[in-house]
């Protein structure tokens, strides 16, 4: 099987005879030029190979670099020991790096990627990825420019950690450097990063990050209109601007040495655009004539990098056509040794050994760490706000590397004032702001999580998340993943959202759809009701986190943020002491109230105190009944659904989420599962926004609708 990149490097070069000797650049000596060569080699044959394989149905991933193998020259200009995140074409690069580390061999690496091998160091057969601990290169899937936010929070952690003098994993001058395509630039995440980055530089905040824009003019069939990068990024305030022919180099490296070395220093972004081409067309699968012409294929193959640093190589003097012929073919015979090693390797052969890296559980080291982030109990009455404060503030004295970031956590003390004073307490530097953003307040979260810190980060509304939720669902939970709990992010997002707001602020302030979050593999969510839970919650989320590297969903019901009151007016049994050191809430365990015989509520949050309310009513009735307070939504206390439904053989799931969706699906599916045999039912909200005003009550559940469910199951 052939290639028409593989045949017209084989002619050319072979017709190339050695004319006036040119000389290398100072920059680049003949040895580098070779050691270059041979990484740039090294990703053009793994490139063939990976068709090769698929077409045998012995690979399983094919988007390659060919075109982009210039970016060897960035790895070059770089050290080893700067964080890369990079973008899916940059194998060169992977292959330049992993030749600087010793005992590393990045072809096999790649191959046992391709092939899903279980041997695969970074990702063990669980996707086809660019990372390696040993490398600093952190797996990145193919989520379009999802990774830039994570870039942006990683330079800025590293910078903190210095300021803080917390303990990280990379040296103090590091450069982050991040790659990615120019389709990718358009996309709202880079915009977003880049925006952050730039922001905080504004504010006099180091921010040591490159920015490698590979731009080959096309994302898969659409081209990037001409000049678009240098237009949009060539200018901009505070963002140094770099610009070398990737397909050069001597050039490139000599580009990317100034670059990296301004970020070094200066510790402020740049942007370095390289210009290359994309052979062989998007990935396997595309059918790169239906929308290009064939001329213009042809045409590009002249720019391969490949092909020019062999011309260069022997225009120098370096290399004769035959010695770079020669060099070709041994590696490609290399390659095809290292691919039949890989293909005879063991892929993973249970859903078990596949999710493991998902959800780590270590539930005494959890309970552990959480009794020593808690301060002293309090057997005064607070609010759920207030807990929430105390436990955050706790927390802050207890672990140096804690952090609170959000919109107006600081001076304001969030929208609700559950942060309130916490900045003058501990300072700005550990409870700061961040813009309006939520994507980057995410990725920078993520990123301060990889440099020593436990981020705990505040999302304003729940309906604010969810254009940033990927930032969870393919950046955060999947880091695990692909890394085998290599890396971790261990953060705990605090999100206030859920209704019943008196019909305050409509549907961006009264947001229940949860099903965003439940179906993210690993990510817990918890929904604490009470004010005593929630502190003891919040506390296990932060020791998950630190202890497990788990990242945590930590859902404030707002409606509940200061009420006080429970049954009637000023009988203030909303209100709870503040818990001690013992008051640990394990992960996916639920809290019981009462011990009726006769129906089981099932709820959690706003759902939990219209819950005990019509219990209460139902008692003077004669009617005995016991709430379970789910407490976690992910998760589910299965355990504990299961014991109670049991002990009365009637349950209702009162659910204030939507029916489609909510949370009583999973609740009732969990029984069914377990073979409960008694009545079951369901009380739900409409599947529908929720207005302004008293409209808002004609579509959320209410204690009317619970109770008169309840009786209705109670109905021989």
């Amino acid at each position: 099987m052939t290639e028409a990149i593989d045949d017209h490097f084989l002619s050319r070069i072979a017709a190339t005879r050695p004319g006036r000797e040119v000389e290398l650049p100072s920059s680049l000596t003949g040895q580098r030029a070779l050691e270059l060569f041979d990484s740039q080699l090294g990703s053009r044959h793994l490139d063939l190979m990976a068709r090769e394989l698929g077409a045998r149905g012995e690979g399983f991933y094919s988007i390659g670099s060919s075109g982009h193998e210039g970016n060897a020259a960035v790895a070059a200009a770089l050290r080893p020991t700067d964080p890369a995140l990079l973008h899916y074409r940059s194998g060169g690069f992977y292959v330049e790096r992993a030749r600087q580390v010793p005992e590393q061999n990045p072809l096999l690496d790649v191959l046992l990627g391709i092939t899903s091998a279980v041997d695969e160091p970074i990702a063990g057969g669980r996707h086809k990825v660019f990372g390696n601990k040993a490398l600093s290169i952190l797996p990145q899937t193919s989520t379009i420019a999802s990774h830039l936010p994570r870039a942006v929070g990683l330079a800025f952690g590293i910078e903190r950690a210095v300021k803080l003098g917390v303990e990280g994993e990379w040296p103090s001058d590091s450069v982050v450097v991040c790659s990615f395509g120019d389709a990718s630039a358009n996309h709202s995440t880079a915009v977003g990063a880049i925006n952050t980055a730039l922001y905080c530089g504004y504010q006099g905040l180091r921010m040591p990050l490159l920015l490698v824009c590979e731009d080959n003019g096309i994302g898969i069939s659409v081209r990037t209109p001409t000049g678009w990068i240098a237009s949009t990024y060539g200018q901009r305030p505070g963002l140094k601007y770099f610009d070398a022919d990737g397909t050069d180099l001597a050039q490139t490296l000599d580009t990317a040495r100034r670059a990296a070395d301004w970020v070094r220093t200066r510790r402020s972004p740049a942007f370095l655009r390289l210009r290359t081409v994309r052979l062989m067309g998007h990935a396997g699968s595309d059918v790169e004539s239906a929308y290009r012409r064939a001329a213009e294929i042809v045409a590009d193959h002249d720019r391969d990098p490949v092909l020019r640093t062999a011309q260069l190589l022997i225009s120098a003097g370096v290399l004769t056509s035959e010695q770079a012929i020669e060099r070709y073919q041994d590696k490609r015979d290399e390659v095809r040794a290292l691919a039949a090693d890989a293909v005879g390797r063991r892929r993973l052969g249970s859903a078990r050994e596949v999710m493991a890296p998902l959800a780590p559980s270590n539930p005494d080291a959890v309970a552990a760490s959480a009794a020593s982030l808690a301060g002293p109990a309090d057997q005064g009455g607070l609010t759920l706000a207030q807990s929430v404060n105390r436990a955050l503030g706790d927390v802050l004295d207890a672990e140096p590397g804690a952090v609170v970031l959000g919109e107006d956590v600081a001076a304001k003390g969030g929208v609700y004032g559950v942060t309130r004073g916490l900045a003058k307490r501990f300072g700005t530097a550990r409870v700061f702001d961040s813009p309006l953003d939520e994507q980057s307040v995410l990725g920078t979260g993520l990123g301060m999580a990889l440099t020593g810190f436990v981020p705990i980060v505040e999302i304003q509304y729940l309906a604010y998340l969810h254009n940033a939720a990927d930032q969870l669902r393919g950046e955060a939970s999947t880091l695990r993943f692909f890394s085998q709990g290599q890396y971790r992010n261990p953060m705990v997002v605090r999100i206030a959202g859920l209704a019943y707001q008196k019909g305050f602020g409509g549907h961006f302030h009264n947001d229940n759809a949860v099903a965003a979050l439940r179906d993210i593999p690993g990510l817990v969510v918890a929904a604490p009701g009470r004010p005593d839970d929630a502190a003891a919650m919040l506390r296990t989320c932060v020791a998950a986190a630190r202890t497990d590297g788990r990242v945590c969903v930590f859902l404030e019901p707002i409606a509940l943020y200061h009420t006080r009151d429970l049954h009637e007016s000023e009988d203030e049994q909303w209100l709870a002491p503040y818990p001690s050191s013992e008051g640990h809430v394990p992960l996916g365990v639920g809290r019981t109230h009462g011990d009726g015989a006769d129906l089981t509520l099932v709820s959690f949050a706003n759902g939990l105190r219209m819950s005990l309310r019509v219990a209460a009513r139902l008692a003077a009735r004669g009617i005995g009944v016991r709430v379970l307070d789910l407490r976690w939504l992910a998760p589910l206390p299965v355990e504990d659904i299961v014991r109670e439904a049991t002990a009365t053989g009637r349950v209702l799931v009162v659910d204030e989420t939507r029916a489609t969706g909510g949370v009583a699906e999973p609740v009732l599916a969990a029984l069914v599962d377990a073979g409960f045999t008694g009545a079951m039912a369901r009380v739900n909200s409409a599947d529908s926004f929720i207005p302004l005003g008293s409209a808002a009550n004609e579509v959320l559940l209410s204690e009317h609708d619970i109770e008169k469910a309840a009786l209705a199951l109670l109905q021989p």
